[in-house]
């Protein structure tokens, strides 16, 4: 079951709560410091997923003549 972004952010602040020796009156701090976090990783996972997305897609097919990186040489004419 995948948990909503208020029920991920309430988990962290919870988990901040605690690990800051359940000082109370810090609510907020703990709620805030919890939503940078839950949402920096969310961005986080979300850019890993489109770089690996434009990893897999195709090049793109190139159109027209091809080029040449090389000068066409000059034909020797028999004398």
């Amino acid at each position: 079951m995948e948990l909503t972004l208020h029920d991920r952010i309430r988990e962290r602040a919870y988990q901040i709560w605690n690990a800051s020796g359940r000082v109370h009156g810090k609510a907020e701090q703990h709620w805030v410091a919890a939503e940078r976090q839950v949402l920096s990783e969310m961005a986080t996972q979300l850019n890993a997923t489109t770089v690996l997305a434009d990893q897999k897609k195709p090049a793109p097919a190139r159109r027209g003549r091809p080029t040449m990186n090389v000068r066409p040489q000059s034909k020797k004419v028999a004398v």
